[in-house]
């Protein structure tokens, strides 16, 4: 801190570079920051899917509907605990933009082997004794401004209308929080036995089925007696862990994981070009002042250092910032909440943002420190002379 007024002034010795080079770097790391949100949000569901979870599905495509029979059939295989069926509604409230996850379940099994979604016991004693009942998320809750007591009309371009009625109406009965940050709470659930009796086709089958298992390390030799169960059937079916039957999901758009390396990579590296090219004027331009300082006793290591604080203090106000404006953007809410389901920036990201802003500060001020540490005095006073 002793030089920090050194530093500072050379810093103001050209305003508008410095300011547009904090400006830059600002960007690239807000920027950073959207991106390990969102790759979080589409992906989450990988993170938080239970180990001792099997998902099983029809075999060609999630698309493809199995037996509701076929529930009974597993909980009788060694090594199952509990079976539970989901299947996608796919329905609307109001107009088309207004989508979010829906889907039929049978109210009792599906919150004991889902206790990340948390509901008041009074409002779970109400979904299992209403028909008409639904619990959603307090993601969707807020969105659409529901509250206990809402009947909600939903339209479904899957399963059309019910008899007599122009759409599915709901009573919604409860709201859900996650019980782990990053939880998914956009989703509403409804009795299957209601959907059952509602919809025109389909009738005795379901999406796919979620299995707890008693012995996790054992889940592929499960999942492989599971399959053998159902081949040569006219539904076989595919069971695979519930971490990568989420990961299915995401990957519909591509590989997230290498897509956010690829743009953080192209962004760090322009705006390291930036920052190093910013030092390098800003060296050359002070040339004999370096040597000035030099033959005032200022050491190589000292004029080194004062360099590279330089560069530092660049990144390091653009770099904080940003991610500082990224976090608090994203913790606002979503702003997308039809297609992502939680929007937030994981504390890893935060910490790997920072390292990343030394990084920037240190590889972009390196080169002009070492050209200034090098410096001869006289070569330096008579460059300037």
């Amino acid at each position: 801190m002793k030089f920090f007024h050194l530093i500072w002034s050379n810093l103001k010795r050209k305003k508008l570079r410095t300011v547009l080079t904090v400006l830059s770097i600002l960007i690239a790391f807000v920027l950073y920051g959207f991106l390990c949100a969102i790759r979080l949000s589409l992906t989450g569901g990988v993170k938080l899917a239970g180990a001792d979870r099997l998902v099983v599905r029809h075999k060609v495509s999630i698309i493809q509907l199995l037996p509701q029979s076929y529930e009974a059939r597993m909980e009788r295989i060694p090594g199952v605990a509990a079976a539970v069926h989901q299947t996608w509604f796919g329905g609307i409230y109001k107009e088309p933009k207004n989508f979010f996850p829906n889907m039929p379940v049978e109210p009792e099994k599906f919150m004991k082997m889902f206790p990340d979604f948390v509901l008041q016991p009074a409002e779970k004693d109400a979904w299992i004794k209403t028909r008409t009942g639904a619990v959603v998320g307090r993601a969707t809750a807020n969105r659409f401004g529901w509250k206990i007591g809402d009947r909600v009309p939903l339209t479904s371009p899957i399963w059309g209308r019910p008899p007599n009625q122009p759409n599915w109406e709901f009573d919604i009965v409860g709201i859900f929080d996650g019980a782990k940050k990053g939880t998914d709470t956009s989703q509403l659930f409804f009795r299957y036995d209601y959907f059952e009796e509602a919809r025109q086709g389909g009738k005795g089958q379901v999406g796919w089925y979620t299995l707890k298992i008693q012995d996790p390390n054992g889940a592929a030799d499960l999942a492989k007696k599971i399959d053998e169960e159902f081949a040569n059937s006219p539904f076989e079916t595919k069971t695979e862990p519930e971490g990568a039957f989420a990961q299915a999901f995401a990957s519909q758009i591509g590989n997230i994981g290498a897509i956010l390396i690829a743009v953080v990579s192209a962004v760090f590296f322009t705006i390291l070009l930036v920052a190093g090219n910013t030092m390098a004027q800003a060296v050359r331009e002070r040339t004999g002042e370096l040597g000035v300082l030099k033959a005032m006793g200022f050491t190589n290591a000292l004029v080194l250092g004062l360099v590279l604080a330089e560069s530092c203090l660049i990144a390091g106000t653009g770099g904080m910032l940003g991610l500082g404006l990224a976090w608090l953007a994203t913790s606002t809410g979503n702003p997308l909440p039809g297609l992502l389901r939680v929007f937030y920036i994981p504390l890893h990201d935060l910490v790997l943002g920072a390292a990343l802003v030394a990084a920037l500060g240190i590889i972009a001020g390196i080169f002009p420190a070492l050209k200034a540490m090098r410096l001869q005095i006289a070569v330096a006073l008579r460059r300037d002379a």
